[in-house]
């Protein structure tokens, strides 16, 4: 099985956030919480559900990472321009992603 973390957005501000292992949302992918067999999985899912029941976060998912030397990997360039901000200058305050870490 390949490892798994929970993903969504801040509804206060939309900001891409991931579950960490205390239970809160963090800005970090580098600090989510990492499923690694199909029960986790679904421990996962019923926090996504709840969060979002109690209107903390929106757009809830269980997306697919690679943890390779201790970093974590989204699989799918969505995932990764989520986890490092956008591909371009934006606006002041946002940095534009790491190339090497959005290259596909």
């Amino acid at each position: 099985m390949v490892d798994k973390v929970l993903t969504a957005n801040r509804l206060t501000d939309g900001i891409a956030v991931w579950l960490n292992a205390d239970g809160e949302w963090t800005t970090s992918l580098q600090e989510a919480l990492v499923a690694r067999h199909a029960e986790a999985v679904a421990a996962l899912e019923a926090t996504g559900k709840k969060s979002y029941a109690d209107n903390k976060v929106v757009d809830v998912n269980v997306i697919e990472v690679q943890e390779t030397n201790g970093i974590l990997w989204p699989l799918r360039l969505r995932e990764r321009i989520r986890a490092q901000g956008p591909t371009m200058e934006y606006a002041p305050g946002y940095a534009p992603a790491d190339p090497e870490f959005i290259d596909a």
